[in-house]
């Protein structure tokens, strides 16, 4: 996967929007259940179990309104992105202390290279760097608006 795309990564089965969820653990099962309902996770306990515990172990949620938890994993057989929005703010350890609506959870492989993971990661974070595309993150409609939203690119914000 030299030529990182994030479109490698996530489809439109990979988001939910409007979600009727109320908790952190309620937000992450329902995720994890999108990957496992697509193949990407050869086990959805461990999965959810390695999410978890990495949620213990720092803050994901970035500020804004946005979360991105994540689990590398041996649950995992493909490396995928899955976005739920949420209807009601989740409480959410956050840099801004504020709650949460849009998490954006990766799944990684403990096979995968974490050139993979890090290019994953440091595309979504330079998008989320721009307040403009944190904006349009909170108010898209349809799976195929969110898809083309991550799927933009960063230097084509420019606040």
């Amino acid at each position: 996967m030299s030529d990182f795309s994030i479109s490698n990564v996530i489809d439109e089965k990979l988001i939910a929007l409007d979600m009727d969820v109320t908790t952190k653990e309620e937000m992450l099962e329902r995720l994890t259940d999108l990957f496992h309902e697509q193949g990407k996770l050869n086990d959805r306990d461990a999965f959810l179990k390695d999410v978890m515990w990495r949620e213990g172990e720092g803050q994901t949620g970035i500020g804004m309104g946005v979360a991105i938890p994540h689990g590398k994993s041996a649950g995992v057989n493909t490396t995928s992105l899955a976005i739920g929005v949420s209807k009601n703010p989740l409480a959410w350890e956050s840099l801004d202390d504020e709650p949460v609506t849009v998490v954006i959870l990766f799944a990684v492989t403990e096979g995968d290279s974490d050139v993979i993971h890090l290019k994953l990661l440091q595309h979504v974070a330079m998008l989320l760097a721009h307040e403009s595309f944190v904006e349009k993150l909170h108010s898209v409609s349809s799976t195929a608006e969110m898809l083309a939203l991550l799927e933009s690119n960063p230097d084509d914000y420019d606040d």
